[in-house]
């Protein structure tokens, strides 16, 4: 591989990383606001295993991109266009982690699994399980 495409790869392997991240967070932000009705920085360090300012960090990004707001001393809320991130992330893990327990993976397995593997999937595999899914049951 060239210099020129093996730099273009890793742009976007950082780009899809980056891409998780935000996937990731706004979906943690979501379930820590229906737990808890609020959620700050301090939640997100334990949920997510990071340091403060990692989560300062990110967070910051992610209202750069219109996925939160936030105020000094103040919970995160996510935005309308975080909320239907949040949504939409929500949705596609459940149909991974139910599909890998249609085919016999333990419900726990499924849950870790389905979180990495929810990432990576396109469009057409996501109704591809979608729709074997509702054929099984039928």
């Amino acid at each position: 591989m060239t210099d020129s495409r093996n730099a273009v790869a890793h742009r976007r392997i950082r780009a899809d990383h980056a891409q998780e991240t935000a996937e990731d967070y706004v979906e943690a932000i979501a379930d820590i606001l229906a737990e808890t009705g609020q959620c700050r920085i301090v939640d997100l360090t334990k949920r997510f295993g990071v340091a403060h300012v990692t989560a300062i960090r990110i967070v910051r990004r992610l209202e750069g991109e219109g996925l939160v707001n936030t105020e000094p001393y103040q919970p995160v809320q996510l935005t309308a266009k975080g909320r239907r991130l949040a949504k939409a992330c929500r949705q596609r893990h459940e149909l991974v982690q139910a599909f890998l327990t249609h085919l016999g993976v333990r419900p726990s397995i499924a849950a870790i699994d389905a979180e990495g593997i929810e990432h990576h999937l396109s469009p057409e595999t996501l109704s591809a399980m979608r729709r074997y899914l509702d054929n099984a049951s039928n």
